[in-house]
C-alpha cells in the first residue's frame, strides 16, 4: 500500500505499551517514544512494569519486561487502563500482557520469534498468530530481527550485536504510525554512544528501517495523529518521581542555606534518588552510599547534628531497619529527612511492584511514643513539590519527617514545568544564635519548636543522645513526669504543624452521594474515575490526602459531608483504619488492591456504581 493511500486518523490520547524480554530494551523505547510525544507537545504519563529477576531465563513469561505510555491533548492523569498498541517483541509478551490490550487493539508482534521451541517456552500449545485466537485484533507481523540484520549488513556485525538493535526498529515503525520525528531519537543516539559510531550508526538504520516498514506494511492501514496539549506556556521536560524527589530536595537546600547531605544504602525502588543526588556535587551534595541501612540514617542523623539537611532515602525494608535510628532522631528532635519510595511487601515482597504498604510502619514503626510528620506525594511531578514541602516542615519545625512515594510514581514519569526557584518561599530553621540566651528545650511558645544548635558555635554547648532530656535544660533525665511531659511535648509539636496546613478540599460539590478517598499516588485513577462518574451526572466527590500525619484541620467536617465514604488503597486499609482510629464515628467502607499493579479507572468505576446500585 502505498504512503498517499494512508488516512490520517485524529485520536484526543492513545495508550502504548511496550513489552518484551528484559534485554529487548523497551524501558528505553518507551522512554524514547514518550520523549519524543513531550516534544511534539502531548501531555503525557508512564507506567515502567518490570521483573524482579535480574535476568530471568529468555522468552518466559517471568522475565516479560513492560512500559506503558498514556499521550494525548488533554490533560492526562494515568498511565492508562487498556492499551490501543501493543508491541510484543515475542511470545511470553504476548501471553502475559494481551490482557492489557482493549479489543480492537494494534498488536506489533516479531514474526521471526514463534518458532515451535519459543512459543513452548511461553506456555502455548499453538501458534496464535494463526490459531484464530487474536481475530478481536489488528495484528502487524513484522518480520523485526530478519529486517534488523538486513539493515545492517552493511556494517559487517555479527548477528548478536546486529540483534540488540531490534528496539529501534519496533520503535521506528511506532513512529511512522503516529506521526512522530525521528530527530529527537537520532540526536539521542548519537549523544548516548558518542564513543561507538558503530553502534550508532547500527540504531539510526534500524529506526529509519522500521519506518520505512511502516509506511509500507499493508497491515497499517491508517496513521494516528495526536495533536498537542494546551498547557500552561514554559521550560518543560519528562521526569520521573524519583528524580523529582532529588530536585525538590536540591530546591529546598538552596531555600534554606542548608547543605545536602543523603546516607542511604541502595534499595529498589529508591537508588535513582541517590543516583540523581550523587551527580549535583557542584551544587554543594554531599552522598554517601553506607554498607547497610542502619549505617546510611545514623550519618544523615549526625549530618542533621552538624547543621546540614540531613537525608535518606529507602523503601520498606530499609525502614524497618531504620526503625530505631529514626526514634533518636525523634527525641533529639533533629530534622531528618527520610523518603521512602514504597513497595510490594512483607519482607522482600515484590521489589519491583508498587504498594502503599508503609502506611502503618511510618505511622508506628517505632519504639515508645515517636511521632514524626508524614506527607505522600500524589504523582511524578509531584514529588519534586512534596519533597520542597516536608524539608520545609522539618527545618522549620525541628522534626524528622517521612516522604511516602511508591513505585509506580517514582519510576513513572510525567510532563514538569520547570519552576523558577523565585516561585519558592524561603525556609527559615531556627538556627541558634551564638552566645544567646540557649537553652536546648527552650520552645517557640506557638509551634512548640527548639532551636537548632549548630556545634562549635561559641555559647552553644549542650547535650545530645537518645537518653531522655530534661525539660528546657537539656540535661539526662531519669524523672518520670519530666519524661511525660516532653513526649507529651513532642507529640504536640508535630500535631501543631496542622495550624499552618491548608484544608482538605473535596473535589466536585461539597455535599452528595459518595465521597472517594485516596491517598499517595493513587489520585490520578481516583480522579479520572470520579470525573467519569460525575460527567455521567452522580453526585461522587473525591479527597485526595497528602498531608497524614498530622491531618488538615478540617478532616471531620469533609469525611462528614458525604451519606457513604470509601477509601480506595493499595494495600489492606491501612489508611482507613488509620481515619478510623481517629473519627471512630464516620462509617468508612474499603476498597483494596494488593496486584504490584495501580487502580484502573474501569475497576474503580465499576465499585462506585455498585456502591449507588447498593444504596
Amino acid at each position: 500500500m502505498a504512503a498517499k493511500d494512508i488516512k490520517v486518523v485524529e485520536m484526543e490520547e492513545v495508550v502504548i505499551r511496550f513489552t518484551g524480554d528484559s534485554g529487548d530494551g523497551m524501558q528505553l523505547t518507551g522512554t524514547l517514544f514518550s520523549d519524543t510525544a513531550a516534544l511534539s507537545g502531548n501531555d503525557l504519563s508512564t507506567f515502567p512494569d518490570f521483573p524482579a529477576e535480574i535476568r530471568a531465563p529468555q522468552n518466559t513469561v517471568a522475565g516479560v519486561s513492560g512500559f506503558q505510555l498514556h499521550f494525548g491533548s488533554t490533560k492526562i492523569h494515568t498511565s492508562g487502563d487498556l492499551c490501543d498498541v501493543l508491541v510484543a517483541s515475542n511470545p511470553a509478551a504476548l501471553k502475559s500482557n494481551l490482557k492489557h490490550a482493549k479489543k480492537g487493539a494494534t498488536i506489533i508482534t516479531d514474526i521471526d520469534n514463534y518458532e515451535t521451541k519459543i512459543l513452548e517456552k511461553a506456555g502455548f500449545t499453538t501458534n496464535p498468530l494463526e490459531d484464530g485466537s487474536l481475530s478481536d485484533y489488528t495484528i502487524v507481523k513484522a518480520p523485526i530481527r530478519k529486517l534488523t540484520r538486513e539493515a545492517v549488513a552493511e556494517l559487517g556485525l555479527d548477528t548478536k550485536t546486529a540483534d540488540k538493535s531490534k528496539n529501534m526498529f519496533a520503535l521506528g515503525l511506532l513512529f511512522y504510525m503516529f506521526n512522530k520525528e525521528l530527530d529527537h531519537t537520532l540526536h539521542f543516539l548519537e549523544k548516548k554512544f558518542a564513543k561507538k559510531p558503530l553502534v550508532v550508526e547500527a540504531n539510526k538504520l534500524v529506526l529509519k528501517a522500521g519506518y520505512i516498514y511502516g509506511e509500507n506494511v499493508e497491515a497499517i492501514k491508517s496513521t494516528i495523529s495526536v495533536p498537542p496539549a494546551n498547557i500552561e506556556k514554559g521550560t518543560y521536560r519528562n521526569i520521573t518521581g524519583n528524580i523529582a524527589t532529588a530536585w525538590g530536595l536540591m530546591a529546598a537546600s538552596e531555600k534554606s542555606g542548608r547543605k545536602i547531605f543523603l546516607g542511604s544504602y541502595p534499595i529498589t525502588p529508591a537508588t535513582d534518588i541517590l543516583m540523581e543526588l550523587a551527580k549535583h556535587r557542584n551544587l554543594g551534595v554531599k552522598t554517601f552510599q553506607a554498607e547497610d541501612e542502619i549505617a546510611g540514617v545514623t550519618s544523615a542523623i549526625g549530618a542533621c547534628f552538624a547543621g546540614s539537611m540531613g537525608i535518606t532515602s529507602t523503601s520498606g525494608p530499609g525502614l524497618s531497619l531504620k526503625s530505631e535510628a529514626l526514634g533518636l532522631a525523634v527525641i533529639t528532635e533533629l530534622p531528618l529527612i527520610v523518603v521512602n519510595v514504597q513497595r510490594g511487601g512483607p519482607s522482600t515482597g515484590l521489589p519491583t511492584k508498587s504498594e502503599q504498604a508503609d502506611l502503618n510502619q511510618a505511622l508506628y514503626g517505632r519504639n515508645g511514643e515517636a511521632p514524626m510528620f508524614i506527607m505522600a506525594a500524589a504523582s511524578p511531578v509531584d514529588c519534586f513539590y512534596a519533597a520542597f514541602e516536608t524539608a520545609q516542615i522539618a527545618l522549620e519545625h525541628m522534626t524528622p519527617a517521612i516522604l511516602l512515594t511508591d513505585g509506580y510514581i517514582g519510576f513513572g514519569s510525567e510532563l514538569f514545568r520547570i519552576p523558577k526557584m523565585s516561585e519558592f518561599p524561603e525556609i527559615k530553621p531556627p538556627i541558634a544564635a551564638p552566645n544567646s540566651d540557649f537553652k536546648p528545650y527552650a520552645r517557640d511558645p506557638e509551634t512548640l519548636v527548639r532551636q537548632w544548635a549548630l556545634p562549635g558555635t561559641e555559647g552553644l554547648r549542650h547535650r545530645i543522645g537518645g537518653l531522655e532530656k530534661s525539660d528546657i535544660f537539656g540535661q539526662v533525665s531519669t524523672d518520670g513526669l519530666n519524661h511525660e511531659r516532653m513526649t507529651y511535648l513532642r507529640h504536640e509539636k508535630v500535631m501543631r504543624i496542622a495550624n499552618r496546613l491548608p484544608e482538605q478540599e473535596i473535589f466536585g460539590e461539597p455535599e452528595g452521594d459518595i465521597l472517594v478517598i485516596s491517598w499517595g499516588g493513587t489520585r490520578g485513577f481516583v480522579r479520572s474515575a470520579v470525573e467519569k462518574m460525575q460527567k455521567a451526572g452522580h453526585k461522587v466527590g473525591h479527597a485526595h490526602f497528602r498531608y497524614i500525619m498530622p491531618l488538615p484541620k478540617n478532616t471531620k467536617q469533609v469525611l462528614s459531608a458525604y451519606k457513604r465514604v470509601l477509601v480506595c488503597e493499595l494495600n489492606a486499609g491501612q489508611f482507613a483504619n488509620y481515619l478510623r482510629t481517629i473519627f471512630p464515628e464516620v462509617p468508612l467502607k474499603q476498597f483494596n488492591k494488593m496486584q504490584g499493579q495501580p487502580f484502573t479507572v474501569t475497576e474503580l468505576t465499576e465499585k462506585f456504581t455498585q456502591m449507588i446500585q447498593e444504596a
